[in-house]
């Protein structure tokens, strides 16, 4: 019986280190398994605008490719802040994400200090869409070209105006930059909303309109509008025929870009099935087509590739923000 009672006495003892082996060992592999569990993605933009609709097509596409569901919860907010310090104190498990844009890279030179660092604090996992600002004028305008309206804007300095949303904005921002590229004179007047730009350049009250293109396409479908140019180096695929920018200030480049990222120390594994992921929905015809609708290039990149596009933009937005004396908020 003493015997019978050491011998289960010593089985006991090894299922139970082998359970305690079994312990340490299994979270190192769950690690493999990512994702396990439903991840959140981060917006500073309300429900219903193009970066929304398109984070939650991205999102649908991602849940059934991973087996697990991506959740996108809205955090609008001042210069994105409320959205990133939300998923930068968040653990870098990979199951809170931030979606950053070249509004991000703005608010760095926008703001005079940020509580967070887009480029310290989180690592970079994939582009998501790339798009143009499109500058258009009313229907009944004299001006046909861009090259017409920098003509009559260099003739009679200060005449004419250039309609965006508010100070600070990607739309803004653009019509400064065609203001100094261009050598223009122009009265740039900021509006509330997207749909008081194309109403006002519709009516004549400015003679240009700096917006995007979901914006501006139920104006431009119904001919009230017309194109003089997108901002981005190739003609855009939504807009065929308008010409770019570009083709009349050489070197014009807006191009705006949404972007998922993760908090810094992230595991590289994760960052890797993310990005991977991430370009294979987005190759989707039927998710490019979508995006395309509403004026989205649905593209995916390296992490090292849109890290330094938001790196380069930083610099060239803090550069318009100095030059066109913008106050920092």
């Amino acid at each position: 019986m003493s015997s019978r009672r050491h011998l289960l006495q010593s089985f006991a003892a090894a299922v139970l280190g082998a359970a305690l082996s079994m312990s340490v060992t299994l979270p190192l592999a769950a690690q493999g398994k990512y994702p396990d569990k439903p991840v959140r993605i981060i917006l500073p933009f309300g429900a219903g605008g193009v970066a929304d609709v398109t984070a939650r097509l991205v999102a649908e596409k991602l849940s059934e490719k991973l087996g697990q569901r991506f959740v996108i919860e809205n955090m609008p907010g001042a210069g994105g802040i409320t959205a990133a310090r939300a998923v930068q104190q968040s653990p870098a498990d990979g199951y809170t994400l931030a979606l950053f844009s070249n509004g991000t890279a703005v608010s760095v030179g926008l703001f005079k200090s940020l509580p967070f660092n887009p480029v310290k604090d989180f690592v970079p996992v994939s582009s998501m869409g790339y798009f143009d600002l499109i500058f258009v004028t009313g229907a009944n305008s004299p001006y046909k070209t861009l090259g017409d309206f920098i003509k009559a804007a260099k003739a009679k300095p200060g005449a004419l105006n250039v309609g965006t949303i508010g100070v600070g904005s990607t739309q803004n921002l653009g019509a400064e930059l065609l203001k100094t590229s261009a050598g223009i004179d122009v009265l740039i007047v900021p509006h509330k909303t997207s749909g008081e730009v194309m109403l006002a350049t519709e009516r004549g009250d400015v003679q240009l309109g700096s917006e995007f293109y979901a914006a501006a396409r139920p104006a431009l479908e119904g001919k009230k509008l017309i194109p003089l140019g997108t901002s981005g180096p190739k003609q855009a695929a939504y807009l065929p025929g308008a010409p770019t920018v570009d083709s009349t200030i050489k070197g014009f480049d807006v191009t705006s870009w949404n972007a998922i990222f993760a908090p810094a120390g992230t595991p590289a594994d994760v960052i890797a099935t993310l990005n991977k992921a991430l370009n294979e929905v987005l190759n989707d015809p039927e998710v490019k087509t979508k995006a395309l609708a509403v004026g989205i290039d649905a593209r995916g990149s390296t992490p090292q590739e849109i890290g330094k596009r938001l790196q380069d933009d930083i610099v060239k937005w803090t550069k318009v923000i100095d030059d066109a004396k913008i106050e920092k908020q």
